[in-house]
């Protein structure tokens, strides 16, 4: 009788488990012989892969502030704990390597408020308090200028077309559900997602 190609895998499949099954070991490993795991002691949070706009979610370890693992996360609904090639080599956003291959937090990545004036020439420091209520100052102040509630034709209309929203896939439906209700509720028109495009 010929062997075809779905028997050939069945029976390869077969010999395999039967010698998983029986490459079992009584040994019993002393303290020392296991290797301690390098998140044993870290920090552990959730956050979202920031790739793409399918928004993949990810566990990271932390220790002493320093990023040590990154990896799937199995309880997140869209990826289920699994990460595409740039999900998984994520860690490498915030660290670069050596000729030995040690990592270290990168130095050029960005972790302050960098704001220069208008026709300004330097770059000033700023703290997160201060950009976000300039950011709402701003915000605010261009929407009680270019708000209309009429339009020429005289049909109320309450809006104002000089801001724009670009939704993310970083975060969850609820929140994205969160930042459409207030754009509404400023008046905004110019309403958008990354995904759609």
């Amino acid at each position: 009788m010929p062997l075809t190609r779905r028997d050939f895998f069945k029976v390869s499949g077969m010999v395999a488990g039967g010698m998983l099954a029986g490459s079992g070991s009584d040994r019993v490993l002393e303290a020392e012989e296991y290797e301690s795991l390098r998140i044993e002691y870290a920090e552990e949070s959730t956050s979202i892969c920031p790739f793409c706009s399918v928004g993949c979610g990810v566990i990271c370890h932390s220790q002493d502030g320093d990023l040590v693992n990154i990896e799937g996360d199995p309880d997140h609904p869209i990826s289920e704990g699994t990460l595409c090639s740039k999900g998984s080599s994520l860690i490498n956003m915030g660290k670069v390597y050596d000729e030995e291959g040690k990592g270290r937090k990168n130095p050029g990545r960005v972790t302050r408020v960098y704001y220069r004036e208008p026709h300004g020439e330097k770059w000033q420091v700023k703290d997160w308090d201060w950009a976000l209520e300039k950011i709402a100052e701003r915000i605010k102040n261009t929407r009680d200028e270019t708000f209309e509630e009429v339009d020429e034709e005289g049909v109320t209309v309450n809006r104002t077309t000089s801001i724009a929203h670009l939704g993310s896939a970083m975060v969850n439906n609820e929140e994205n559900y969160i930042f459409h209700k207030l754009t509404r509720a400023l008046g905004l028109v110019n309403i958008d997602h990354c995904a759609r495009l």
